[in-house]
């Protein structure tokens, strides 16, 4: 029924319940058979038409009608801002971090839809991360002996490090492969 009550046009976006809750939402999606009373519960957040022709602007404005015309109440579409100043800017980011959220991202408005990173979509965070892919494990010393002591990563660039905070007791006990 989720899937059915979505429009044919090819969209955008995100499954959500609310921020903190993604071990909840993944745990629904992954039910299966589907549990209905849970799946009522989620959204798809959309904010993006993919392959669409026109500007960014253009593209948002008429996913705001394929969203209102769909009468499908858990199809949403993302807010949007337009903002004149940095000062704006950095007020909105500091109201979304204190939320809960990670970052805002920052779409040209002119834009025509490219796929993969772009210069016309950037994340403004107020800390910057990056992706690396686990190599290796560090054994657990003192309270850490016999568990995940730290993750050996390597980035795309080469770049060898070790990891060793922010771990629950269940995941030093369980580490991924």
């Amino acid at each position: 029924w989720f899937i059915k009550a979505l429009p044919a046009t090819a969209l955008d976006g995100e499954l959500w319940l609310a921020r903190g809750q993604f071990e909840a939402l993944s745990g629904i999606v992954r039910t299966f058979p589907p549990n209905d009373q849970e799946w009522r519960r989620v959204r798809y957040e959309v904010f993006e038409l993919p392959n669409a022709p026109g500007s960014f602007s253009e593209r948002h404005q008429r996913l705001a009608g394929i969203v209102a015309e769909s009468k499908f109440s858990q199809l949403q579409r993302v807010e949007q801002r337009a903002l004149k100043s940095n000062h704006e800017l950095r007020a909105w980011l500091m109201e979304v971090v204190r939320a809960g959220g990670e970052g805002l991202m920052l779409h040209l408005a002119s834009a025509r839809y490219q796929t993969g990173r772009n210069n016309a979509l950037l994340k403004l965070k107020l800390v910057q991360d990056a992706e690396a892919t686990v190599i290796g494990y560090r054994a657990g010393k003192g309270k850490f002996i016999g568990m995940l002591g730290s993750l050996e990563l390597e980035t795309d660039a080469g770049l060898r490090f070790y990891l060793g905070v922010g771990f629950k007791n269940a995941d030093r006990l369980d580490p991924p492969p």
